[in-house]
């Protein structure tokens, strides 16, 4: 049980009012332009609004006043989810009102907290952690397609509530915490916009009607002079099998060993991947078509799936590294997503086509080797930033585990 002058509150009477978000306009309203409807993309797990791209709608004005958005209102998604992903996640609202109109989709419930007895932004970080814990999954319903939020049952969960002294000094501490995660996200965010302009300067070659000085333009089957597919065997969990790497081991241009699969039958082993082998993901959504990355023999042994390739190229007119970084040049990516032939609900790109593209390279191994070194060095010091900002949201999230369970008070946190 917490601390002393906390007390267990249903959720239902924390607040003033529940009500959906917006539908639409009535034939015989007012019609309101460029109304601001926040919609399930710009909300994340950690209780934050992204408005940058909120949709632009044309909405009653009868509607709009009874359901604009006012500061401190809780973003309640209630409905969307797919089998597996649960409903529930929750966001506040924190900007002031205006001559801006705020409000939502009808897939979110409006959750408008009573003041004076809970702050909104400790409800948030309540509702949050509810959302993060299993008993989330009580809450939800199967519908043809979506997943729903039981509201009804939601909002009769209790949640431990401290005088609103304690909830203020909590909120203060953790915002501590959120002030330096954004500082980080920020940096992270500048060093990927310093490293794709490094790309496109250093390879400014790709964009232009004829190569650079000291650069060559050739077909990539003149330095790709073999390309294999890979395995087509049913998969498995049982890691006794051979690892395959899929498409989803694909991750920003590297390998990610995480959540494989096996295969439990023997595979060739001119199929098992040799250090240097570049794999492209030659089959799925447009988003993900064309994602490449070299092996730099994370694992023993591997091999991969049939919806990805490896590209084997010639080592003495281009490195690997140098290839990879080629193959996610946006424009490369473009021309890529130009070949690509749409099938039911997939894209695929031929490997053949795909040897026809023009590379743009440098003549010297040793001045490809120095663009990729460059990007690498942007890539080590993006990875040490992402380490920090693990190690600050996994202390922030014990902390908030203690804080909001009373086993910590807030005054005996260091400001």
């Amino acid at each position: 049980m917490p601390n002393r002058g906390w007390n267990s509150v249903r959720l239902e009477d924390l607040l003033e009012s529940v009500f959906a978000g917006a539908w639409g306009e009535s034939p015989s309203d007012a019609r309101k332009p460029n109304v601001r409807v926040l919609r399930a993309t710009n909300i994340d797990s950690e209780g934050r609004v992204d408005y940058s791209s909120p949709a632009l709608r044309v909405l009653g004005a009868s509607e709009v006043s009874r359901k604009r958005l006012h500061s401190g209102d809780l973003l309640l998604e209630a409905s969307g989810g797919g089998p597996g992903t649960p409903v529930g996640r929750v966001a506040l609202h924190a900007v002031q009102s205006g001559k801006v109109d705020y409000t939502c989709s009808n897939f979110f419930r409006v959750l408008r907290p009573k003041t004076e007895v809970v702050h909104p932004w400790y409800l948030t970080h309540l509702l949050v952690a509810a959302y993060r814990s299993p008993r989330i999954w009580r809450y939800q319903q199967q519908t043809t397609g979506l997943v729903n939020l039981k509201l009804g049952d939601y909002l009769k969960q209790s949640l431990w509530i401290p005088p609103i002294s304690e909830q203020v000094r909590i909120v203060e501490i953790l915002a501590g915490f959120e002030d330096a995660e954004q500082g980080i996200e920020a940096s992270i965010s500048k060093l990927r916009n310093v490293r794709h302009g490094a790309l496109l300067a250093s390879m400014e070659s790709v964009a232009s009607e004829t190569p650079a000085a000291g650069w060559t333009r050739v077909l990539l089957k003149d330095i790709v002079p073999s390309v294999e597919y890979g395995i087509s065997e049913a998969l498995d969990g049982d890691a006794r099998g051979v690892p395959v790497l899929r498409m989803n081991n694909i991750q920003s241009a590297r390998i990610d060993v995480d959540e494989l699969r096996y295969c439990p039958v023997p595979v060739p082993s001119k199929l098992f991947l040799r250090r240097g082998d570049v794999l492209f993901n030659r089959t799925n959504s447009m988003e993900h078509i064309g994602k490449t990355a070299m092996w730099r023999d994370e694992l023993p042994s591997a091999t991969f799936a049939s919806y990805l390739v490896r590209l084997v190229p010639d080592l003495n007119r281009v490195t690997p590294e140098y290839l990879v970084e080629w193959l996610t040049h946006p424009l490369v990516r473009q021309r890529v997503r130009s070949i690509s032939t749409v099938a039911v609900q997939q894209v695929n790109v031929n490997p053949s086509r795909l040897r026809e593209l023009e590379i743009d390279l440098p003549f010297d191994l040793a001045e490809q080797r120095r663009i990729v070194a460059m990007l690498e060095a942007c890539d080590e010091q993006i990875g040490r930033e992402g380490e920090e900002l693990n190690k600050l949201r996994a202390l922030k999230q014990g902390l908030v585990d203690d804080l909001l369970s009373g086993r910590v008070k807030a005054s005996g946190v260091a400001a």
